[in-house]
C-alpha cells in the first residue's frame, strides 16, 4: 500500500517524520509530492497511491479519476470544500477531515486578531478592553468552544447559537445559547464566525444580519471567505463607520478593502488559522493514524462523504 502526502504547502518536517513513522510502521510505503506548482504532477502521483494525505490541496474529479487503486483521501484539518465529494463517493473513495486537530490554533487567533481589533490595529492610540464584553460564537464545534474557553480567561460573556446543538448542551459549557442567529448578531459586540461553506452558509454573512450588530462591533472570521458576501460588507462598512472586520482569509476585493477602510479592516496575507508547528503536527499524525485505522481495520470514524 501506498500513502502519498500531497502538499504545495508542506508540513513541518517534525510532522513530516511522524507521519512517516505512522505510515511506516504499519508497514505501508509513503510517498511525498511538495511544493508541487502543475495540477499534472499531482495527477501524476495520486496514480499509484492508494491513501492521500492533503492540506489544502484541491482534489477533484480529474484528480480522484487519476488512480485505480485509490481508497482514501484525508484532508489534515476541519474544512473539506477542497475535496468533490460527490466524484469521490462514485469512484468508493472515502474522504475524511480531522476535526479537532487545529482548533486551539485557529482559537488562538481569533482572540489575537480581536485584542489587535481593540487595541486599534497598534496604531499608537488609546484603545480598550475585552473584559467584560459579549462574544457571540456562530458555530459551536471544536473551533468555537476552544474559543469560548480562551475568552473566558479574558473575562468575556459569551454567547453561541449553533442550530445543531441543544441550548441544554451549549450552556453546560458556561456558555449562554441563543435561539437565532439575528439574536446573537444582535446580542453581542464582537462575533467569531465558524461556519463551514456550504449551500447554505455561502454569502450568508449579509448586510441585513450585520444590521443587528450593536455599535462598535468586530466581526472576526477564521473561517471561510465564501460565507461572506463581500459586496454587501463593502457596502455595509461604508455605512457603519464604527465598525471593524477581521479575516484570515483574504477577500477576493482584498485590496479595495484595504483602500476604503486601512483603520477597520486587516486580513493575513493568506489563511493562518492551522499555521502553528503543534497544529502542523497534530493534524498530519492524525490522519496518518485515521488512514492506517481505514485500511487495517475498517473504521470510517471522520468519513465526510456518503
Amino acid at each position: 500500500m501506498k500513502v502519498l502526502v500531497a502538499t504545495d504547502k508542506p508540513f513541518a518536517p517534525e510532522a513530516v517524520k511522524g507521519i512517516r513513522d505512522v505510515i511506516e510502521k504499519a508497514g505501508y510505503e509513503l510517498a511525498l509530492l511538495e511544493k508541487y506548482t502543475e495540477k499534472s504532477q499531482l495527477i501524476e502521483a495520486v496514480k499509484t497511491a492508494d491513501a492521500v494525505i492533503i492540506r489544502s490541496d484541491i482534489i477533484d474529479k480529474e484528480v480522484i479519476d487519476a488512480s485505480d487503486n485509490l481508497k482514501i483521501v484525508v484532508r489534515a484539518g476541519a474544512g473539506y470544500d477542497n475535496v468533490d465529494l460527490e466524484a469521490a463517493t462514485a469512484k468508493n473513495v472515502c474522504v475524511m477531515n480531522t476535526p479537532g486537530q487545529n482548533a486551539n490554533a485557529v482559537a488562538e487567533l481569533a482572540l489575537g486578531l480581536m485584542v489587535y481589533a481593540v487595541r486599534n490595529f497598534f496604531n499608537g492610540t488609546s484603545g480598550s478592553e475585552l473584559l467584560g464584553k459579549k462574544l457571540g460564537i456562530h458555530a459551536y464545534g471544536n473551533v468555537g468552544r476552544n474559543v469560548a474557553r480562551i475568552a473566558k480567561g479574558f473575562g468575556m460573556e459569551v454567547y453561541a447559537y449553533d442550530p445543531f446543538l441543544s441550548a441544554d448542551k451549549i450552556e453546560s459549557e458556561g456558555v449562554k445559547a441563543v435561539s437565532s442567529v439575528e439574536e446573537l448578531y444582535s446580542t453581542c459586540q464582537f462575533i467569531s464566525l465558524h461556519i463551514p461553506a456550504t449551500s447554505e452558509t455561502k454569502q450568508s454573512i449579509n448586510k441585513i444580519l450585520l444590521s443587528n450588530l450593536p455599535a462598535k462591533s468586530v466581526l472576526i472570521n477564521t473561517a471561510r471567505k465564501e460565507v461572506i458576501n463581500e459586496a454587501e460588507m463593502v457596502s455595509f462598512m461604508e455605512e457603519r463607520t464604527d465598525f471593524k472586520y477581521l479575516t484570515d482569509i483574504p477577500p477576493a476585493n482584498n485590496t479595495e478593502m484595504q483602500e476604503k477602510f486601512p483603520d477597520r479592516y486587516f486580513s493575513t496575507p493568506k489563511k493562518m488559522g492551522a499555521q502553528t508547528a503543534e497544529a502542523n503536527s497534530n493534524a498530519g499524525i492524525a490522519a496518518a493514524n485515521q488512514i492506517v485505522d481505514f485500511l487495517k481495520n475498517g473504521n470510517e470514524k471522520f468519513r465526510v462523504n456518503k
